[in-house]
């Protein structure tokens, strides 16, 4: 048996994780603290945290398919992405490629931020993923943060949306997907796909900022995806 490690040699953020994370067996680090060392201590203390963002033809995941994806790694200028292409279309296979590969990057998280992925990221995802027989992260596995709702509890605000609240906070660089470039990024056009991209590129950058902003006004805790 693995003597428990005493929380009061960690630091503050240690202690959060210690408390509240939970390891790749889907229980409390502090009901296994092997893997809290294993996972955490060894890894440098902290969490591989990200912020993630996804384009698709529509709402619906048995009507609708992923057109792209960003990850990007909180206080890094790095990225995880990937975007269909005319030949996964042609193929009939549409974004199954795009789901082992969102599947694959998402295991260099532990956490995972959204703006409304709740609502919508998560359960497309998983849907599509589903749907190709591909396995998605394991309940416990992943955890997961909305910024959505976040917001709405800290924030009186007319909309809710993502760019009413960047904008009120002075946080620039929100944009809007026009009407022309989607049409042709569901077909494929390599130039308009590229156009998506950086809006979800942009996106995971304006919620990093406004994660920053809001931080140390609610209770970090989170839940599997």
């Amino acid at each position: 048996m693995v003597k428990p490690l005493n929380p009061n040699i960690l630091t503050k953020k240690q202690q959060e994780l210690f408390y509240e994370g939970r390891c790749k067996h889907r229980h409390l680090y502090c009901e296994h603290p092997a893997c809290f060392k294993k996972e955490i201590l060894e890894k440098g203390g902290s969490l591989v945290e990200g912020y993630l963002d996804i384009e698709t033809t529509g709402f619906e995941a048995n009507y609708h398919h992923m057109l792209t994806y960003v990850i990007k790694v909180r206080g890094k200028d790095k990225y995880y992405k990937g975007q269909i292409t005319k030949e996964d279309l042609e193929s009939g296979k549409f974004d199954k490629r795009l789901c082992e590969q969102l599947v694959k990057d998402l295991s260099h998280f532990d956490v995972i931020y959204t703006y409304y992925g709740t609502g919508f990221d998560i359960p497309f995802m998983r849907s599509r993923c589903m749907y190709y027989n591909i396995t998605f992260p394991e309940f416990g596995i992943l955890q997961h943060k909305d910024l959505y709702y976040v917001t709405k509890r800290l924030l009186k605000l007319n909309r809710n949306s993502l760019a009413a609240a960047t904008r009120f906070l002075g946080i620039e660089g929100k944009n809007h997907v026009l009407g022309e470039e989607w049409m042709l990024a569901r077909i494929g056009n390599r130039a308009a796909l590229k156009y998506v991209m950086e809006h979800n590129i942009l996106d995971c950058e304006v919620l990093e900022q406004l994660h920053d902003r809001l931080e140390n006004s609610f209770k970090k805790t989170t839940k599997t995806v």
